[in-house]
């Protein structure tokens, strides 16, 4: 399957608890952080959820 590459580019300070568990769950727990994850409809709900704190690069 094809890899995606997710930034965070928003801070998880005064975000809910899913939100900041679906960062962790996506490898991203400090801002500027890259993770590579396969694209999955799972990763994409994640990311969907958090899409105001996560740049997709690919």
């Amino acid at each position: 399957m094809a890899k995606i590459k997710i930034k965070q580019t928003g801070s998880p300070i005064r975000r809910t608890k899913d939100q900041r568990a679906t960062l962790i769950g996506l490898g991203l727990n400090k801002m500027h952080r890259v993770s590579e994850l396969e694209d999955t409809p799972e990763v994409r709900g994640m990311i969907k959820k958090v899409a105001h704190m996560v740049s997709v690069e690919g």
